[in-house]
């Protein structure tokens, strides 16, 4: 801690060309008010959401459940990827978990449909690439 001080302390002192014990110290407190404004839980779920996403079928789930708009069995899933069923049933699980997609019941069979959520982070994320060239 007393290095990245230090190093806080350098910098302020190359923006504010004088820099006191003061202003360390306010800048610090400052730091710390916007690193409780995160909040540690609200940022645990975060990653938890990301975290899901990081897994290529799963994305896939997610883009396909999100690209669909609408409802979608299982067994229509399991043509867009290539796992086992347990390996399906698993990554839709762990998406229910992240909040992303919502699943039911519908008399044999089990339907998935992607949340709202799900849908506003991969617009976000369409939107982070659009107009780069992605090389195929």
């Amino acid at each position: 801690m007393a290095r990245a001080t230090d190093r806080l302390q350098r910098y302020l002192e190359d923006e504010l060309d004088d820099c006191r014990d003061d202003d360390v110290e306010q800048r610090l407190g400052e730091l710390e008010t916007l690193e409780a404004a995160l909040g540690a839980e609200r940022m645990s779920a975060e990653l938890d959401v990301l975290s899901a996403l990081g897994n290529e079928t799963r994305y896939r789930l997610v883009r396909t459940l999100v690209a669909a708009r609408e409802e979608l069995c299982v067994c229509e899933l399991h043509a867009v990827v290539d796992v086992t069923e347990s390996g399906l049933s698993h990554a839709l699980s762990r998406l229910v978990d992240a909040g992303l997609v919502d699943g039911r019941k519908d008399g044999r069979w089990k339907k998935y449909r992607a949340t709202n959520r799900a849908v506003a982070l991969v617009t976000v994320l369409e939107g982070s690439v659009a107009g780069d060239e992605i090389d195929e």
